[in-house]
């Protein structure tokens, strides 16, 4: 029986541990000594531990990875959506050892797994980026005397990762210097790359992405776009399909134009490209992310696709076609939300690890509210980690029926011993702009920066 390699943690490997499953399939989840106690690992088919916490020693450890995975006679190795998923030399020592990379080739991971690698690809082919500069490099002086040359507001970026992990704003020459330590220690510590570039920060953009599905056969499309507006400390928190209050027209051609050139540079596995959005200028490309994002949910729940099972099928060299095709018969289109629910005060938005006295997540309904997580009742979130508990995923008719159901689940939802942003979250859904589509990478800021902010949570 085929044999796929987890190596990722927290809802991620839950979802995956799920879909090879459900297509027949056997899964060894590969942790750390501070995850091996979580539900999922137990569910799995196998588990192994690969190191201690700190993802340097256990997650982002290639050889122990690549080694466990051998150990346990796995076929293939999937490394999630984040961690080593967009790392090129670990794709090509998963290939050496004769293990299938769940993802897109190497060659692709190098262009794309590297920021300013893919910018200047995308502009080669004709799509439209904001102002930035290349790789820096030199001294943090020098490279703050390269990225000011494009202008301010900046954002620093790493060159190599996603997520939003890393990224840091310099609003001024004299922030600069200070902005790229930040942003060059994170990205180290993150991804194992220090590497950085700089681009001109816009002024209350949206963030638009739009999902690519393709094979090695030939076969390469969108499934149209996600909004990932809102936003704290650039990490996406509340997200939808599709995009509220957007010309359908002009989205339309942008997801046309990002199918056309990925297909025609041989993209042969699933894929985000995103862009910044403003009336003013349009879309603007941002990055490519090539593998599966977090909020890939709200996609499966308008298009009928697995997107995981999509991903497992094109990694093996078979055609997607067929599971298209019945997406395309099948689509329950509608509008998807999702909400990221995090272990962090919903005042300074601080990390909050515990352990999980009381974790019950709301009822699952087919077709309407899905859970995805990787914590249970007694589970500990530890620091070593990205705070995210869970993520809750609603599908209605329309968008005014899918906000109704996520704040009936997110109230539903009852969390003790960690504190959690589900009260911030209900907030949002209940903000005038939110309600009206007028979504933006700042709305979330303007929220918890108004008077009435805390008093309104207090009142939860």
């Amino acid at each position: 029986m085929f044999k796929v390699a987890i190596c990722n943690r927290g809802a991620a490997a839950a979802r995956l541990v799920r879909t090879i499953r459900e297509m027949g399939c056997k899964s060894i989840v590969l942790c750390s000594e501070a995850d091996q106690d979580l539900p999922y690992v137990k569910k799995a088919d196998e588990f192994a531990v690969i190191g201690p916490p700190p993802p340097k020693d256990s997650y982002l450890n290639q050889e122990a990875v690549i080694q466990a995975a051998l150990a346990a006679k796995a076929e293939a190795l999937h490394p999630g959506w984040g961690f080593l998923a967009e790392n090129a030399a670990f794709a090509r020592k998963a290939a050496d050892n004769h293990l299938i990379f769940i993802g897109p080739s190497p060659k692709f991971l190098e262009i794309m797994g590297h920021k300013v690698s893919a910018r200047d690809e995308m502009v080669k082919l004709g799509l439209p980026v904001a102002p930035s500069t290349g790789e820096l490099s030199g001294t943090i002086s020098e490279m703050a005397e390269t990225a000011a040359q494009i202008g301010f507001p900046l954002l620093i970026k790493p060159a190599g990762g996603g997520g939003g992990i890393g990224m840091t704003p310099a609003e001024s020459r004299e922030k600069l210097e200070k902005a790229l330590e930040t942003a060059q220690n994170l990205a180290q510590r993150s991804f194992g790359s220090a590497s950085l570039y700089a681009e001109r920060l816009l002024t209350n953009p949206r963030h638009v992405e739009f999902q690519i599905v393709a094979d090695r056969l030939g076969t390469c499309v969108h499934l149209g776009e996600r909004d990932c507006s809102v936003q704290r400390r650039r990490q996406k928190i509340l997200e939808e399909a599709g995009a509220p209050n957007l010309a359908p027209a002009e989205v339309a051609a942008m997801a046309a134009k990002a199918a056309e050139v990925m297909a025609r540079i041989g993209y042969d596995s699933l894929g985000t490209v995103e862009t910044l959005y403003s009336p003013e200028t349009g879309f603007s490309f941002l990055e490519v992310n090539p593998r599966l994002q977090v909020e890939h949910g709200v996609t499966e729940e308008i298009a009928g696709l697995d997107l995981v099972e999509a991903q497992l099928t094109a990694a093996r060299g078979e055609s997607v076609g067929d599971l298209l095709k019945r997406a395309q018969a099948n689509a329950p289109g509608g509008h998807a939300l999702e909400a990221r629910i995090y272990a962090e005060d919903s005042l300074r938005f601080f990390p909050s690890p515990g352990r999980l006295s009381v974790f019950r997540p709301p009822k699952a309904q087919k077709g309407r509210v899905r859970v995805e997580t990787g914590y249970a009742e007694g589970s500990t979130v530890t620091p070593f980690y990205d705070p995210m508990m869970a993520q809750v995923i609603v599908h209605g008719q329309d968008r005014q029926e899918a906000i109704a159901l996520m704040e009936e689940a997110l109230a539903a939802f009852e969390i003790a011993g960690v504190k959690s942003n589900v009260s911030f979250l209900r907030l949002m859904l209940r903000s005038p702009k939110y309600l009206e589509g007028a979504v933006n990478v700042s709305l979330a800021e303007e929220l918890v920066k108004s008077p009435e902010y805390k008093a309104d949570l207090e009142a939860l």
